[in-house]
């Protein structure tokens, strides 16, 4: 009933990470999107974040293609969990974002186009 007034108590966050959890989970973000980078060429963008959101930290790695719309990936780590993203984690996701990515260029480019070179 009192949802969006101001008599409605804060809700506290699920997840509250440590100086030393945020590090962590930061430094893992950069590791995938490193490994993302290195999967495609220098014309995609990528780029990761940690925010706080209103059910805890919140965790997203996004590509822009050069042409196509923008694909990500988000975490939001779960109570009592290991929130490190281990080597299998981090070239799946990598390998994830990369395929998703250039799938967006090729759909965005279209088949119609015509061969530069016979």
């Amino acid at each position: 009933m009192y949802g969006n007034s101001p008599f409605s108590g804060q809700a506290e966050p699920d997840v509250e990470l440590t100086p030393e959890e945020r590090r962590s989970l930061r430094s893992d973000l950069s590791r995938v999107a490193a490994k993302t980078r290195e999967l495609l060429p220098g014309e995609f963008v990528v780029g990761s974040e940690l925010s706080s959101g209103a059910s805890g930290p919140q965790a997203m790695i996004a590509v822009q293609p050069p042409v196509g719309s923008p694909v990500s990936a988000g975490y939001t780590p779960e109570p009592d969990t290991d929130l490190r993203i281990d080597d299998q984690e981090c070239t799946d996701l990598a390998q994830g974002l990369a395929a998703s990515a250039a799938l967006q260029v090729k759909q965005a480019m279209g088949d119609d186009d015509t061969p530069t070179a016979q």
